[in-house]
């Protein structure tokens, strides 16, 4: 569908418009999915995605007006964290990359939280060099069948399709033999397993394939293109990790904040130091609203690498100061070690753990997940310093002559 354009004042209107609709609307139905249902018809989900795929063709700086208005209404956004991989990081791949069918099949229901997505990407053998992946695809003729392993694979006990990069040409240079598919994680074959985490919980998975059928319909981009749309991927899950524009005061620093309270804490030098958390947390957050109201229809830039660098740097610093305000309790762990896995509550936006301790633990995979810190490093390093790149000794060998753990 071509760009409409609209002018910054009309879009403004626009939004307004749609936006008074739905709350009122929220107002007759109480039902939290029906809304996201409407939200997304209103064109609100996405506001700068194609008319009829829940935008509006305008640009997307006019999201934070939506999401702003929704919290002061204290309607629920729980959707986009629930869903975070499928609304934050498949979505605008799909509508990059996809078929106008593939963008009309998965878009609303992913965004009503209805289905559920999950990543498949990295390996055993394959993480920070993702291109590597040994998961082969062969095509039978009538589709595709799928052998391997995948790993940390958040959700994917929840998860009803997933964004899988596979092998399906080890001929020819690691990054170009691979192709990118959706797969009903529901399939026959497909095998997920609970990998317990250091907190007790296993919020992340294995995932095992054994012959899964995948048909044709179901490759996202072309075939042996599948580096280009992980990519895509990626960047935009940099983006949803540590990009997102919270509510000033929440996450870490509101965190620290209601702990210095609860515990009548009056010592000037923990003080100075939550009062450094704060601003540093305030200034990526302000910076990550520069980056959304400038950023572009696409795949994003570096940007996101930036952000989610100093998010997740952010966050260890900050909860790593929260056992220190906590004294001798911090050695104490309340919640146990019992092997639990995440469930899905739309009641309300509040996901994950409560307590500081929990927190921390879980606070070690920030700089993991989504990529590392070093690789976010390097990024950095080479596409916005114009570093030269490290040397790539196997860059024109095939892949199945390279060597592999």
């Amino acid at each position: 569908m071509a760009k409409i354009e609209t002018k910054p004042a009309d879009a403004e209107e626009l939004v307004k418009d749609r936006l008074k609709e739905l709350i009122s609307f929220r107002e007759e139905n109480q039902d939290i999915k029906d809304f996201w249902g409407k939200q997304f018809d209103l064109g609100l989900a996405w506001v700068h995605f194609p008319e009829g795929s829940g935008g509006l063709n305008v640009n997307p700086k006019f999201q934070l007006l939506v999401n702003e208005t929704l919290r002061n209404e204290g309607i629920s956004t729980s959707n986009r964290i629930a869903n975070l991989l499928g609304i934050g990081m498949g979505a605008p791949t799909i509508k990059e990359y996809g078929t106008q069918e593939q963008i009309d099949k998965y878009l609303r229901p992913m965004f009503t939280a209805d289905e559920i997505w999950c990543q498949l990407f990295s390996e055993p053998g394959s993480g920070s060099d993702l291109a590597s992946l040994s998961t082969k695809a062969v095509d039978d003729g009538d589709g595709y069948v799928v052998n391997g392993q995948k790993v940390w694979t958040t959700l994917g006990h929840l998860s009803k399709w997933g964004l899988l990069v596979t092998r399906t040409d080890p001929d020819v240079p690691k990054h170009r033999g691979l192709t990118f598919f959706i797969v009903d994680m529901e399939s026959e074959g497909v095998e997920v397993r609970p990998l317990r985490q250091i907190t007790g919980e296993a919020e992340f998975n294995e995932v095992y394939f054994t012959d899964v059928k995948i048909p044709k319909e179901n490759v996202l981009g072309e075939v042996g293109d599948g580096w280009r749309v992980s990519l895509a991927i990626l960047m935009n899950e940099r983006v949803a990790i540590g990009g997102n524009v919270r509510q000033r005061g929440s996450g870490a620093p509101g965190h620290l904040v209601q702990l210095w309270k609860d515990r009548n804490l009056d010592d000037p030098v923990v003080k100075d130091k939550l009062v450094e958390l704060w601003i540093q947390q305030e200034a990526v957050r302000l910076t990550n609203m520069r980056a959304s109201e400038l950023r572009e229809k696409g795949t994003p830039g570096p940007e996101g690498s930036t952000s989610k660098l100093h998010e997740a740097e952010i966050n260890k610093s900050s909860y790593e100061f929260g056992m220190e305000m906590l004294g001798n309790d911090g050695l104490l762990f309340p919640r146990g070690y019992e092997l639990s896995q995440p469930e899905l509550n739309f009641d309300n936006d509040s996901y994950g753990f409560t307590d500081t301790q929990s927190l921390f633990l879980r606070s070690r995979a920030n700089s993991i997940e989504g990529g590392t810190s070093e690789i976010m490093r390097n990024i950095i390093a080479e596409r916005v310093l114009g570093l030269p790149s490290e040397p790539k000794l196997d860059k024109d060998k095939a892949w199945k002559d390279l060597p592999r753990s």
